[in-house]
């Protein structure tokens, strides 16, 4: 393991290192031999570095390391860099522009998995992890400066000077004194993920008995086909669903429908704000006729409420209309499956699949997530006792679940859909555009055992044209589980390509998630504009097209003011914008950049007029 120590004063600190098995200490300082011969101790300390093996060099500028070492000698497993400073009296900005350049330079001498350690006194980092915390601006804001050279902060913890033997702090305002170490921490920086790059994808999938393609919408490039739920996969939302279904085995018989389930649905959804849907278009030419969609319909899924009627058009012979849509839920799925092939009354019938919407941006609001959909039909009359046992059955798998990642229970209620408002999450919201909730599954835990909706309950009558028998479905957002099963804050975690994230979750286990980048810091921006007039301004559309231009760096949308002009009766917006990545480097001119191109698309795309 190659070491690199820069800003050595008295090389006492590289001196404690140089004795570590199977480390080769290459220690620098800024000054040249001779100067640094003045520092007490420096002499005995470079002495022993040399007998012991290690490189020492001299006259070493930490922001044009690259220069200092050969193209066969630049990649270091570790850099040292410990209370960095420009000398004499330099201020906050002047501290900050040099640990800038210093992680540009290091970004061209550190091995791909290596890692910066960056020590610094109580208070100059400006993370929640300084106790106290200065405010932004006074502070060096070093995670921010690292995000600009492609480094996320991946641990923190007390630099413990005491500890480290023979160690003696120096340089107090470039002086042979010695400073307050007291409450110093360890910055641990790492590299990040390169930013994504959003080329236009294009899906082949089945419609009816014709292969088709269409063009991927721009904001699920990268989140489409991924295989999360695929045998080989070790991924939570696939270890949820087969414990979930081990745990509905020991109480009912179960069957997993594994057959690929279409991804496009034709026509328009009964019920759903259209806004909510992604629509797509077919690639020229590939549309099937009315006549081929009309006698493939068994196999093509035209969207309706569960337990209600098809589309309308179909049922009365009218052209259906060629428009299509990304599944918004796994419901039609069952329907056709209820209908099309035996269903043996008391099996469980298991899907679990991706499904799409657009939604507003917030923590827990995703515009993919994985449902699992479980199907039952019960005599009629029992539907009541058999929920309550799939329910609790549920309750007891994930009870378990959680008390072995973080030993806690869970609070979990089955909630009267009536009895909910306002407070729906997104996933409740549009669960409820469906129709047919009876129930809500919610998932506390602590500080908010309150919960938050994972999952609803419903029942179908009429599905089956059964007198004794009745539907009951529960349907899962497994994605909101493993969030708060595993203790994942931001659901973008889950898709990260960041392979730190699945190293964290062997196959089949479930553990509480440690996140590698710390503190990341985040970049407001506000933008006003006039609304077209006469025209309902489409939040949903402005939070999509937040999320495609800033590839999901958008963590939340705040209105800030909503102001009619007087006369004219003109109507003006003013949202707050906060870019913030929770797995990746975000500089401060990268989120600039970004806020420049929403500004541009907004103009294009929803008609307004900026002001």
């Amino acid at each position: 393991r190659r070491v690199l120590l820069l800003g050595e004063g008295n090389f006492s600190f590289a001196a404690a290192l140089c004795g570590a098995r199977g480390t080769h200490v290459v220690a620098t300082c800024y000054e040249s031999e001779e100067e640094a011969a003045g520092r007490g101790g420096a002499e005995r300390s470079v002495r022993r570095l040399r007998d012991s093996g290690a490189e020492v060099v001299f006259s070493v500028d930490c922001t044009k390391l690259k220069e200092h070492f050969l193209p066969g000698k630049r990649e270091f497993d570790r850099v040292y860099f410990n209370f960095p400073h420009c000398g004499r009296k330099a201020g906050v900005v002047k501290n900050r522009q040099l640990l800038g350049r210093f992680f540009q330079s290091c970004a061209e001498v550190l091995a791909q998995e290596g890692e910066v350690h960056v020590a610094l006194c109580n208070g100059q980092g400006g993370t929640p992890a300084d106790q106290p915390r200065r405010e932004w601006h006074n502070s060096w804001q070093i995670v921010a400066v690292a995000a600009a050279a492609g480094f996320i902060l991946s641990d923190v913890h007390p630099f413990q000077a005491e500890t480290i033997h023979g160690y003696k702090c120096t340089g107090y305002r470039s002086q042979d004194k010695s400073f307050c170490v007291e409450g110093a921490l360890n910055h641990i920086f790492t590299r990040s993920t390169a930013p994504p790059c959003f080329t236009p994808t294009s899906c082949k999938t089945q419609l009816g008995s014709q292969k088709v393609s269409f063009q991927v919408p721009q904001v699920l490039v990268d989140k489409i086909n991924r295989g999360f739920l695929d045998v080989n996969s070790s991924h939570p939302v696939r270890t949820i669903k087969e414990k979930l279904s081990a745990g509905l085995s020991q109480a009912f018989p179960l069957q997993n429908i594994s057959s690929c389930l279409p991804l496009l649905h034709q026509g328009h959804p009964n019920g759903v704000c259209p806004s909510n849907v992604f629509w797509v278009t077919l690639s020229p030419g590939e549309a099937p006729s009315t006549e081929e969609m009309s006698q493939a319909l068994p196999n093509t899924v035209l969207f309706s409420h569960f337990g209600q009627h098809t589309d309308k058009n179909v049922q009365e012979g009218c052209p259906v209309p060629k428009q299509f849509y990304l599944r918004p839920s796994l419901l039609p799925h069952a329907q056709a499956i209820i209908k099309n092939r035996a269903f043996p009354p008391g099996t469980l019938q298991v899907l679990s699949w991706p499904v799409f919407r657009k939604c507003r941006i917030t923590p827990h609001s995703m515009p993919v997530f994985h449902e699992m959909l479980v199907v039952l039909a019960v005599s009629r009359g029992t539907e009541d006792s058999c929920i309550q046992m799939l329910v609790d059955n549920l309750k007891t798998t994930m009870n378990s679940l959680h008390q072995d990642v973080s030993g806690v229970k869970l609070s979990i209620s089955l909630q009267e859909a009536t009895g909910f408002g306002t407070e729906l999450n997104d996933f409740a919201a549009f669960e409820r555009q469906l129709g047919g909730v009876q129930h809500f599954l919610c998932v506390g835990t602590e500080p908010d055992p309150s919960g938050s909706c994972v999952g609803v309950v419903r029942t179908a009558p009429d599905e089956l044209k059964s007198r004794e028998l009745v539907v009951v479905s529960v349907s899962l957002n497994l994605d909101l589980l493993a969030m708060l099963l595993c203790g994942i804050s931001d659901w973008r975690m889950l898709w990260t390509w960041d392979r730190r994230f699945l190293r964290q979750f062997p196959e089949g286990e479930l553990r509480l998630f440690k996140s590698f980048s710390l503190y990341p810091p985040s970049y407001v921006h506000d933008v006003s504009f006039w609304v077209p007039d006469g025209e309902e301004f489409d939040e949903v559309a402005f939070h999509t097209l937040a999320r495609r231009v800033s590839g999901e760096m958008v963590v939340s949308i705040e209105l800030r003011d909503n102001f009619q002009q007087p006369g004219t009766g003109r109507r003006s917006l003013c949202y707050r914008v906060t870019f913030q990545s929770c797995d990746r480097a975000l500089g401060c001119r990268e989120a600039a950049e970004m806020q420049l191109h929403f500004r541009e698309e907004m103009q294009q795309h929803l008609g307004v007029t900026l002001r």
